[in-house]
């Protein structure tokens, strides 16, 4: 018997899949359903790791399967490929950017194709090429001139090191990611997106996901973070600064702590602040309070620091009771009107600016149970349920009652209003670098800032940038920004800001409907294919990616380019792939897995240098990471096992939601499921199989195919993949139980279906090995463009029930009967069974009552 050889097998079989286009998606065609299945798409980093190995697993297992069940599948690859790597890149190693990154991707698709993904490559594009960057140009001009792009002083996370914007996430523990400078918050004139124009929406939008993780949902709602409050203006207690003579508008989600109240705080960047920042001492307060990053976390949790500025409001209720204006670091200018007002008992950020500065502190929510004579706030605020006191007419009343009474005061004191607003603050999209999709305007001295003409578009990126030093290279360009003015004919200068690589990647689903199209999107293509049916990616980006792409579709769709306002109907976040960590005792060195012997002694496992000998410290077991040195390169263990062990073992090992721990002996035993499989295929006789034929040896194989078919079918349908192959473990293991050669004619027979249907059910999973099965018993064409199995619901059902037989309510004894019986002859059988007349001896029958196929009940006295 032949043993299985992956590295004949699997080139073979792509070559064929190649040859014959098999995975390119068909026309719109009338009457076969559409599939879209996508994998968020990855940065050409250079190097495919185990990550990517799982992420597009998971997504070929469902483009394979919906392929299969007859569906004209698109599964499109393209590549995130601008952003600040390539610089790094260019900088670090002398290299064009440009180049560094279309080697990655040659590298990184071979890779991807060595994979047996289903991929569809003559959709394939990059991010960074012109043809698809001049096409986001385009679009962006629709939206500019629809009011949704403008242009406003912001304050950034500033990297004056690497000399460019930073977003959020990249701002760790108030340093560049990159450089590891303190970050500066500075005001810069930066482009921005309306996205809170839609904010309603796409929270509305959330309740309709169905097919998302509740997870993910959940944190887009926390993100958008709708509130209902109250917005009102308190009145000035002496003179009222210059261009505030209306008053100080703040923003409160709860109003009924306004009896509560202990000062009144602005956003450094406020424009009070602003003004009076005349003041050096209140300039250099402000100065400090732009260091570190401008993220909402980082300042939650940085010291609460503030300016009291002299100045004084009177309180809406009573306007004798005067409050201080307070400058905090903590009040963020884009949440409300970027002023509020401090209640520190029911505010932990409010109670420790409060005890910083000896601020009164005054409970005005009574816990339940609680004495009001007696109650206090130590450390900690309380925000939790209870009535209001020391509140005046709000005395006695539930916190929501509470909220509807101070609005109707204010309100019928003309002073305010109720009101909606959202956490979610404008997309800045401008960053100041050189790799990345150059922004379609130019700026002139007589005309201002001048959207170009669409037939001007691709605005393509020089050749020859800069990237020697820090900085935007685009701007150090000595020609390229040298432009006309489209208006006035005029000298003008180019916008050498990019936009932010989540453009990019906040349409491409879009594009991949139709690549060759002549505008942005070809609708009728997008029409047909949108909504993406499954998309697959990391956690990480639940909330910014998932977001910015809902928001585009639903700019794009106002501007009559597409028609649905969801772009993924279906979502499915993976676990990331794990390992142990190493690392030299006293050097604190990270070793790498392949450089280490693992040895289990007196029960107890010890690692050891391969390079020295010496014992090394086994660590956490962590998420691969070059900087823990804890990666498997996938190419290893293709080498030695072939690409479909890899993938049966990601696929296998956890429920592809969790993370899975790679090791060495799971591969393994993947390996050797692989060469079973193999040997049960090799092992059938050539040639055409008898006809199927009753028979009890044949039926009972029968059974077993046609339940595994319906077993895997389901656990494919709901992404529990694992299931589904321990489920064909379950089956191989029954099939050796029904040996070639020894088996029957009916038999046989039984075994050429389970073994037809078997090579179609592992296809998803293991698709060379499938092609390789098939071919081997006979299947017509390639197994990839076979029918997905169908299942007998008869054959799937268990010929015989175990039956608990209970008596008055306890169980007494089980009967075996065959699937089906009617409830009549059940009874009988149950009463003339020894043990359970037995059980009712001396006690009289009143009533038997029986469950088909469930359980039988006696009630008897």
């Amino acid at each position: 018997m032949a043993r299985y050889n992956p590295k004949e097998t699997e080139p073979k079989w792509r070559k064929a899949w190649a040859d014959a286009e098999v995975f390119k998606a068909g026309p719109p065609t009338p009457g076969v359903p559409k599939y879209y299945a996508l994998e968020m798409f990855p940065y050409p980093s250079g190097r495919l790791h185990m990550g990517h190995v799982r992420n597009y697993s998971l997504g070929d297992v469902v483009a394979r399967y919906k392929r299969a069940r007859g569906f004209n599948v698109l599964h499109p690859m393209g590549w995130d490929a601008f952003g600040l790597p390539a610089e790094n890149a260019a900088m670090e190693r002398g290299v064009d950017p440009r180049g560094w990154t279309y080697d990655n991707i040659a590298k990184m698709r071979g890779e991807l194709k060595e994979l047996g993904l289903s991929i569809d490559w003559s959709r394939e594009f990059a991010t960074c090429d012109a043809a698809y960057y001049g096409k986001q140009q385009d679009w962006f001009l629709d939206l500019w001139k629809r009011g949704l792009v403008y242009r406003k002083e912001s304050i950034v996370n500033w990297d004056p090191v690497d000399q460019t914007v930073l977003a959020n996430e990249q701002v760790v523990d108030g340093r560049g990611w990159r450089s590891g400078a303190v970050v500066e918050k500075r005001k810069l004139n930066q482009w921005f997106l309306r996205i809170t124009d839609y904010a309603e929406e796409l929270i509305e939008g959330l309740k309709t996901l169905d097919r998302w993780p509740d997870k993910v949902r959940l944190m887009q709602e926390n993100w958008i973070g709708r509130s209902k409050g109250l917005k009102f203006s308190f009145g000035w207690a002496g003179e009222a600064p210059r261009g505030f003579e209306a008053g100080l508008e703040v923003y409160t989600t709860r109003p009924d702590t306004l009896y509560g109240a202990g000062f009144v705080g602005i956003a450094p960047d406020h424009p009070l602040a602003e003004q009076l920042a005349a003041d050096p001492k209140v300039a250099a307060f402000i100065a400090e309070c732009r260091k570190g990053g401008a993220s909402e976390a980082e300042i939650e949790t940085a010291e609460k620091i503030g300016f009291d500025t002299g100045l004084t409001v009177a309180h809406p209720f009573d306007p004798t009771w005067r409050l201080p204006v307070w400058i905090a670091n903590f009040i963020l200018m884009d949440y409300g009107t970027g002023a509020i007002f401090g209640c520190p008992a029911h505010d932990q950020r409010d109670l420790e600016f409060a005890r910083k500065y000896g601020l009164p502190v005054k409970p005005v929510v009574l816990p339940p149970g609680e004495d009001p004579a007696a109650f206090t706030i130590g450390d900690e605020a309380y925000t939790g349920p209870g009535t209001i006191f020391h509140s005046d007419f709000m005395d006695g009343l539930e916190i929501e009652p509470a909220k509807a009474a101070a609005i109707a005061r204010i309100e019928a004191q003309n002073q305010g209003k109720g009101a909606t607003v959202f956490r979610l603050r404008d997309w800045g999209v401008a960053r100041q670098r050189g790799w990345g999709c150059p922004i379609p305007v130019v700026h002139c001295a007589k005309c201002g800032v001048v959207p170009l003409p669409k037939d001007q578009l691709p605005v393509v990126l020089p050749d020859d940038m800069d990237f020697s030093k820090p900085g935007n290279a685009l701007a150090r360009h000595p020609t390229w920004k040298n432009a006309s003015c489209p208006q006035c004919g005029g000298e003008a200068t180019r916008e050498t800001d990019t936009l932010d690589t989540f453009v990019d990647s906040s349409w491409y689903f879009a594009r991949f409907t139709d690549t060759e199209a002549a505008e942005p999107i070809n609708k009728a293509a997008a029409d047909y294919w949108l909504p993406v049916d499954q998309y697959v990616g990391g956690i990480e980006h639940a909330v910014l990616h998932l977001l910015y792409a809902r928001f585009v579709t639903r700019a794009l769709g106002d501007e009559g380019m597409l028609s649905v306002r969801e772009p993924f109907a279906g979502l499915f976040t993976q676990g990331m792939v794990t390992h142990e960590t190493y690392r030299r005792a006293q050097s604190g060195e990270w070793v790498e897995p392949k450089e280490v012997e693992i040895l289990a002694e007196d029960g107890k496992r010890r690692a050891r240098s391969l390079e020295t000998g010496e014992d090394l410290v086994i660590g956490d077991v962590e998420k691969m990471s070059k900087s823990k040195r804890n990666t498997v390169a996938p190419e290893e263990i293709f080498e030695v096992y072939g690409v479909d062990a890899a993938r049966l073992f990601v696929l296998s090992d956890s429920p592809p939601e969790r993370d899975t721990q790679w090791s060495a002996a799971g591969v393994d035993g993947a390996w050797r499921f692989v060469n079973r499989v193999w040997n049960e295929f090799d092992s059938q006789p050539a040639g055409p199989a008898p006809a199927l034929s009753p028979d009890p040896k044949a039926d009972e194989l029968r059974a077993v195919t046609h339940r595994t078919i319906k077993a895997v079918t389901e656990a494919v349908e709901t992404f529990r993949f694992n299931s589904g192959i321990a489920r064909m473990y379950e089956f191989l293991n029954k099939l050796k139980e029904f040996p070639a050669d020894k088996a029957t004619a009916p038999v046989l027979a039984a075994r050429q279906e389970a073994l037809s249907a078997f090579a179609r059910l592992i296809s998803p999973f293991t698709p060379h090995l499938a092609e390789e099965a098939w071919a081997r018993i006979g299947g017509e064409g390639m197994v990839v463009a076979a029918p997905w199995p169908e299942y007998d619901a008869a054959l799937t059902q268990d010929a015989v029930k175990v039956l608990p037989v209970q008596v008055n309510g306890k169980r007494r004894g089980e009967i075996s009967v065959a699937a089906g019986l009617e409830p009549a002859d059940v009874e009988k059988i149950v009463l003339d069974d020894p043990e359970i007349a037995r059980r009712l001896e001396g006690l009289a029958i009143k009533k038997v009552i029986v469950v088909k196929d469930r359980i039988v009940n006696i009630v008897a006295g």
